[in-house]
């Protein structure tokens, strides 16, 4: 049986948003290789956050199933080829690490995160993922009507196109008032 995670203190939390996905819808093929780019990105955040003792939380999609145990998906996709392999592997949350399942875009939206941030006492969210133009921007919009303060570095997350992309960054940053420079250009 894996250990659970405790709530920890956290000012700050990462939210990883869909990364552990299998990638098998329409337009997944489109999204691939931006989201492999955008998960080494957010790995290497990571572990900065790590040594910054900033939380770790993982928001993912339950893709319609109720029964849904995000563990089990993490292990699922771990053994597979290609980008949601590779990707699950890169990424697959370490003990400490939060994680709550989905039923929406929003990764406020019927989940206990806004619950689970107050807890921790969280004022800002970094928030990366899949896709850029949906789930993160959503979530970063209930986090902004939520008085968070926004970082979405425009490297940790990906979309179907890089005009979608662009369109989704521009909107986080002029509408959301979201920091969006990269994760290398921010260093707390």
């Amino acid at each position: 049986m894996m250990p659970h995670a405790q709530v920890p203190h956290s000012e700050r939390a990462l939210l990883l948003i869909d990364f552990i996905n299998p990638l098998d819808f329409p337009g997944a093929e489109k999204l691939a290789a931006p989201a492999l780019r955008a998960a080494k990105a957010a790995a290497k955040l990571r572990d900065r956050c790590d040594r910054q003792g900033i939380a770790v939380v993982y928001c993912n999609d339950n893709y319609g199933v109720w029964q849904s145990d995000f563990h089990s998906l993490v292990s699922q996709l771990t053994g597979r080829d290609g980008e949601a392999g590779e990707i699950a592997r890169l990424l697959a949350p370490r003990a400490t690490d939060l994680t709550l399942l989905k039923p929406r875009h929003s990764a406020f939206y019927c989940s206990p995160l806004e619950l689970v941030l107050r807890e921790m006492e969280a004022k800002e969210l970094f928030v990366c993922g899949l896709a850029a133009d949906m789930c993160v921007q959503l979530t970063a919009a209930d986090a902004f009507m939520r008085g968070f303060k926004v970082w979405a570095p425009a490297d940790c997350t990906a979309a179907e196109t890089p005009g979608a992309k662009a369109a989704a960054m521009k909107h986080m940053a002029t509408v959301l008032k979201c920091d969006v420079r990269a994760s290398t250009a921010r260093r707390k």
